[in-house]
C-alpha cells in the first residue's frame, strides 16, 4: 500500500513538472509574440505627438461663398436628426446648398426636413431611387445626393444625421482643406454619452480603432491604411466625379473607410482629423445597441484584405484583449509560489500595456462629452471591457450584415 502511495506520490510530482515546464514554454512563446506587437503599438503611439492639430471653429471668409454642397442621408431619422439639421442652419454663406436624400422614411423625418426648409432655403428634401441590388443604402442616398449636386460648389461634404455640426465647421473644413493642400477630410467627432453600459464599453471599441491605425490626425498611413469617417467625409466634387462618386464603395458597410482609401491610392491627399472641438455625435443609445450596431464595422473588412483584416485583429488580441487577463492569471500563479523569468517578464510586459492603456484613457477624454452622463465614472474602467472590445471585432470580422437602418440584405 505505502509503495502505491510513492508510485503515486511520484507520478503526480513529474505530471505537475511537466505541466509546469508546458506553461512555461507557453508562458515564454507568448512573451516573443507580444513583444513584437508591443512594439508595434508603441511606434504607432509615439506619432501622436506629430499628429495634425485638432480643427477650431473658423469664420467663413468671402472667398467661401457657395463653395459646399451638404449631402445627409436619412431612413426613419426623426428622433435625432433635429440636432443635425439645426447645426447645418448655422453654418454660414459657404454653404450653397443642404440637401438631404431620404430613403422614404416612414417616420416624421421629411416633415422636419420641410419645416427646415421654410426658414432656410438652402435645404433641399428628395427621395434617392429604389435601392439597386448590389447596393447599400447609405452609399446609394450619398451617390444620389452627390449627382443632384450644383456643380458650381467646389466641395461636397457627406453628414450623417446623428451628427450636431458646431457653428464654424465648414469654414474650418474649408480652411484646412486649402490651406494644407487636402483632397479629402473626414473627422473624428466627440462622441456624447449617455448610459452607464455606453460609458464603459464604447471607449474600449473606439480604442481598437486608435490601437490599429494610430490616433486622429495620423499622416503618415499609407493608403491601404487609411482611416475615415463618413459622419464627416469633405472631399472635392472634382475628385468624387474622377472617381465615379460612391460606386466604389457601394457594397460596403464601411463605404467611408473604402472610399477613402480608393482616393487615397490614386495619391489624393486623405486626412482622417481630430473634429472634437466642430462636431458632436449621438450615435447609439446604450450599450447594446453600441455592441450591435457600432460593433459590427469596426473590423472594415469591406475596406481591407482579409490578411489585413486577421493581422490587425491578432495585433489587437496581444496588446488590447490579453493584458488585463494575463496581468490576473499571472498574478495567481505567481502569489502561490510559480515564479520564473518568462514569467516575470510577461508580467511585466503586460501591466506596461495596462499603464499605456489606462494613460491613452486620458489622452481620448477630450472626445468625449459626459455632461449629461449617468455614473460618467464609468468612462475611466473602460479598460476593464477591453477583452470584449476585441471579442466584437472577431464576431464581425466572421459575420456579413444582413440588415441595416431597417434594411434587410441578402447574403
Amino acid at each position: 500500500m505505502i509503495s502505491l502511495l510513492g508510485q503515486f506520490s511520484g507520478h503526480l510530482a513529474q505530471a505537475t513538472r511537466q505541466a509546469d515546464q508546458w506553461s512555461n514554454v507557453c508562458f515564454f512563446v507568448l512573451l516573443l509574440v507580444q513583444l513584437p506587437a508591443a512594439a508595434i503599438l508603441l511606434s504607432r503611439l509615439l506619432r501622436g505627438p506629430t499628429r495634425f492639430p485638432p480643427l477650431r471653429p473658423q469664420l467663413a471668409q468671402p472667398a467661401f461663398l457657395g463653395k459646399v454642397s451638404v449631402v445627409v442621408p436619412t431612413l426613419n431619422e426623426a428622433e435625432r436628426i433635429a440636432p443635425c439639421l439645426a447645426g447645418l442652419s448655422r453654418q454660414s454663406y459657404e454653404v450653397r446648398e443642404v440637401i438631404v436624400v431620404d430613403s422614404h422614411s416612414m417616420d416624421a423625418t421629411p416633415d422636419l426636413v420641410k419645416a427646415k426648409q421654410q426658414h432656410d432655403p438652402r435645404f433641399r428634401l428628395m427621395n434617392d431611387d429604389p435601392l439597386p441590388t448590389d447596393w447599400v443604402g447609405r452609399p446609394w442616398a450619398l451617390h444620389t445626393g452627390f449627382l443632384a449636386s450644383s456643380e458650381q460648389s467646389d466641395w461636397i461634404l457627406g453628414v450623417d444625421a446623428d451628427t450636431q455640426p458646431q457653428p464654424g465647421l465648414v469654414a474650418s473644413l474649408l480652411e484646412t482643406a486649402i490651406a494644407h493642400h487636402y483632397d479629402l477630410i473626414s473627422l473624428s467627432p466627440q462622441f456624447i454619452l449617455s448610459y452607464p453600459g455606453e460609458i464603459w464599453l464604447q471607449p474600449a471599441l473606439l480604442m481598437t480603432l486608435v490601437y490599429r491605425f494610430g490616433a486622429a490626425g495620423e499622416t503618415s498611413n499609407a493608403p491601404e491604411r487609411v482611416m475615415a469617417n463618413g459622419q464627416c467625409f469633405f472631399c472635392r466634387r472634382s475628385l468624387l466625379a474622377q472617381v465615379n462618386g460612391y460606386t466604389s464603395a457601394k457594397r460596403s458597410f464601411c463605404d467611408d473607410v473604402t472610399l477613402a482609401r480608393e482616393i487615397a491610392a490614386q495619391g489624393a491627399k486623405v486626412g482622417f482629423l481630430d473634429g472634437a472641438k466642430v462636431l458632436k455625435v449621438r450615435m447609439y443609445e446604450g450599450a447594446a445597441e453600441t455592441w450591435k450596431e457600432w460593433g459590427r464595422s469596426l473590423d472594415l473588412k469591406d475596406a481591407a484584405s482579409p490578411a489585413q483584416v486577421w493581422g490587425d485583429w491578432l495585433l489587437l488580441l496581444l496588446v488590447q484583449g490579453l493584458p488585463l487577463p494575463l496581468t490576473i492569471l499571472l498574478s495567481i500563479l505567481m502569489s502561490s509560489g510559480q515564479t520564473n523569468l518568462a514569467m516575470q517578464s510577461l508580467l511585466a510586459l503586460n501591466l506596461l500595456l495596462l499603464v499605456m492603456r489606462i494613460g491613452l484613457n486620458f489622452a481620448i477624454a477630450p472626445s468625449y462629452d459626459l455632461s449629461q452622463a449617468k455614473a460618467s465614472w464609468l468612462f475611466w474602467l473602460s479598460p476593464l471591457a477591453d477583452p470584449l472590445a476585441v471579442l466584437r471585432i472577431f464576431l464581425s470580422s466572421i459575420q456579413t450584415p444582413k440588415s441595416w437602418r431597417g434594411r434587410v440584405y441578402k447574403g
